[in-house]
């Protein structure tokens, strides 16, 4: 990842996601102490990393709070880099990067296929890039983990029909990310109910949800709430699957202070 940064000589970098310290460290190997900067958000795990780097002789600035806030008194960063996965990457870590500077971090949802993504930042605080590939994953940032399920809504209520995209697709990486994108906050979960196997997809904040059965060659989904959670997902994997199915180092991401757009190129 930090060759996938490309850092340069003189450059501040501004971690997020502390840990044991160890890239950390790197970073401080690279470019001296006073250019690395990292934020981790368990006081003790940043304590343990910062007793591991002084015995190593490396005393980085290291800040105990929310990363997903970066840490502005030390903008602006040439790079930064994100060792835990976000849905959406805050607009403060572009804010605090400079333009022209890198940002490379694991974007992905509550579906849990993601990639890491390199951005570049630019004069208008806007920042594109692309995904690199890899089936790269990190824990979520902890602000951003799903909610408990709470009670289940009854899924024989909805709407019923054929589906020609099955649940099967989400046993697929690249087709689970697409899924994503139609779907950011929905929660996949196995029932057994009546003897048959349901495939569920569940959004707890919107109050939507589809079920998915397979009846022989065919699927039948089942929907219910005030959006259609399995239509979004079927057009955005038809639309995929017309595009001949690109893999993930073929999606770009635009980040704005207003929203965050992933696209493919068609093959």
């Amino acid at each position: 990842m930090l060759e996938d940064l490309r850092v340069e000589d003189g450059n501040r970098v501004l971690e997020i996601g502390t840990g044991t310290g160890y890239s950390t460290g790197l970073l401080c190997h690279r470019l001296g102490d006073d250019l690395a900067t990292s934020v981790e958000v368990d006081p003790e795990v940043s304590r343990r990393a910062g007793t591991a780097l002084g015995a190593c002789g490396y005393f980085p600035e290291l800040v105990v709070g929310d990363g997903l806030d970066g840490h502005k008194e030390g903008a602006p960063y040439d790079r930064l880099v994100a060792t835990c996965g976000v849905l959406e990457l805050p607009h403060t870590w572009i804010e605090q990067t400079k333009p022209g500077g890198i940002i490379l971090a694991t974007l992905g949802g509550w579906l849990y296929s993601s990639e890491l993504a390199r951005l570049t930042v630019g004069h208008d605080g806007v920042a594109h890039g692309q995904f690199l590939g890899g089936q790269v994953s990190f824990m979520l940032a902890r602000p951003q983990l799903p909610p408990p399920l709470g009670m289940l809504p009854d899924f024989d209520a909805g709407q019923e029909r054929t589906t020609p995209v099955g649940a099967d697709v989400l046993d697929d990486w690249v087709a689970r990310f697409v899924a994503q994108l139609a779907a950011p906050r929905a929660q996949r979960l196995s029932l057994t109910i009546a003897d048959t196997t349901q495939q569920v997809l569940v959004d707890v904040e919107v109050g939507a949800w589809a079920a998915l059965t397979q009846d022989g060659e065919h699927w039948i989904v089942r929907q219910g709430g005030p959006v259609q959670l399995w239509d979004a997902v079927e057009d955005h994997v038809l639309r995929w699957r017309a595009n001949g199915s690109p893999a993930l180092d073929r999606f770009q991401i635009i980040v704005t202070p207003e929203a965050q757009r992933v696209t493919w190129q068609q093959v």
